[in-house]
């Protein structure tokens, strides 16, 4: 009897890694063009239903008037899209997060469509979360028919990376937000090994971005002159007010998508959501409609032009705009408006103690909220550190971040469970 012959040999750790260079960086830079192609289309949007329409009918760009009606039109107009298109735009956004298991393809086309008009309509919420769950979905299906034995993780961590790549203008952020969910899913191997591929789409989509659009996050704050004593007990106590506020935010959540709930269908909750966004925004000004990345440098240009008083309203509103917004149907991401919250919790505090400096001041608010809302540690540190230039802020932000951090942890996320429980 002939022996058997020997089985192959299991390609070795280089193999592989090289194996998915060139899928990783496909997956970049379509993730990076998805993101801008709907960034674009919800900019030329945005011109004609904020600039060209009321200066039609002769009415203020951002009047109350104006907000009022947009908003509730938007609201509208997007329920109906959610309730004609096939898979009605995804699951209930309340219950989903960055990064999620791939949709149905036949979801993506109504999806986009809301995401845009979100974002045109001055909705507070960002594209991240509807853009990566779009990229996942195109990178798994079209990964699976390249390449059938592969898994729906490596195309989800792939997609994920070059999203979030393109969103910040660089890899690190991606590197840093799915190192911890790698870590909590237990994946067995090196660390680097499994980040080199997502690290790779990273980079792809990163470049792909900032050669196209030139993205960034500094804020052009007054240089931070190095620490003193008395800023880390500062830059601990405005995480520490930042992260409450953003506890309150969490806490609200189930109850305003209880609230939402009790109306049963798509267009009369988002109608009566862009109603509410829309009274929102005629309080808190507006600076506190849209996703909030363009608004936080205006902010910061003139900081001046703002009393403490009136960064603590928009800090509110705006919170309570992300909150509203995010459980009553509009799709889109929480990082980009709780960035405005910390933002102007920054600069109120101070307006409210000059002696702090606003390039302290702000990140440390930033780095508070985002905890709340996000759970995602290295995200909120590295998010916060970007906004200013330099690294001295960077062992204030550490320390800063450890109060925070238990204020935030055991506590509800701001993330439902289909039962509308909220996630721990």
């Amino acid at each position: 009897m002939a022996p058997d012959s020997p089985a192959p040999a299991e390609p070795g750790p280089l193999h592989r890694l090289l194996l998915l260079v060139v899928p990783a960086l496909v997956v970049g830079v379509a993730s990076a063009l998805v993101l801008l192609g709907v960034s674009l289309l919800a900019e030329r949007l945005q011109d004609v239903l904020w600039k060209t329409l009321p200066d039609a009918f002769s009415v203020g760009r951002y009047s109350s008037l104006w907000m009022i009606v947009m908003l509730t039109a938007t609201g509208l107009a997007i329920g109906l899209v959610v309730r004609s298109v096939p898979g009605h735009a995804g699951p209930d956004p309340a219950t989903t997060g960055l990064v999620d298991p791939p949709m149905p393809p036949g979801v993506l086309p109504g999806l986009l469509a809301v995401t845009a008009l979100a974002l045109a309509g001055g909705v507070s919420l960002g594209p991240e979360n509807p853009i990566t769950a779009t990229n996942i979905a195109l990178a798994f299906w079209l990964g699976r028919r390249a390449a059938p034995d592969s898994s729906a993780e490596l195309w989800t961590l792939l997609a994920s990376a070059g999203t979030i790549g393109a969103l910040f203008g660089t890899p690190v952020a991606a590197a840093l937000i799915l190192s911890e969910s790698l870590a909590a899913a237990g994946v067995p191997g090196p660390l680097w090994d499994r980040l080199f591929a997502p690290l790779a789409a990273g980079a792809a989509g990163a470049l792909t971005m900032s050669l196209l659009a030139h993205p960034s996050f500094d804020l052009s704050l007054p240089p931070y002159r190095g620490p003193h004593w008395g800023d880390l007990l500062s830059s601990a106590v405005i995480a520490s007010a930042a992260a409450l506020l953003g506890l309150a935010a969490v806490y609200a959540f189930p109850y305003a998508h209880r609230a939402f709930r009790t109306l049963r269908h798509p267009v009369p909750m988002l109608t009566a959501g862009g109603l509410a966004l829309g009274l929102l925004g005629a309080l808190g000004g507006h600076l506190t409609l849209f996703k909030g990345l363009d608004e936080v440098k205006e902010l910061t240009a003139h900081p001046e032009g703002w009393s403490a008083g009136q960064f603590a309203v928009m800090a509110v509103v705006k919170a309570a705009a992300l909150v509203t917004a995010a459980t009553c149907g509009f799709r889109g991401g929480r990082i980009f408006p709780a960035i405005f919250v910390g933002v102007a919790l920054g600069l109120c505090a101070h307006a409210l103690v000059d002696s702090v400096p606003p390039a302290l001041a702000v990140p440390s608010a930033v780095l508070g909220m985002l905890l709340a809302v996000t759970r995602q540690g290295w995200l909120s540190l590295f998010t916060a550190a970007v906004l200013v230039s330099g690294v001295s802020v960077l062992p204030l932000l550490c320390v800063a971040s450890l109060p925070a951090w238990l204020l935030v942890t055991g506590r509800p996320q701001m993330k439902l469970r289909p039962d509308g429980t909220p996630l721990r």
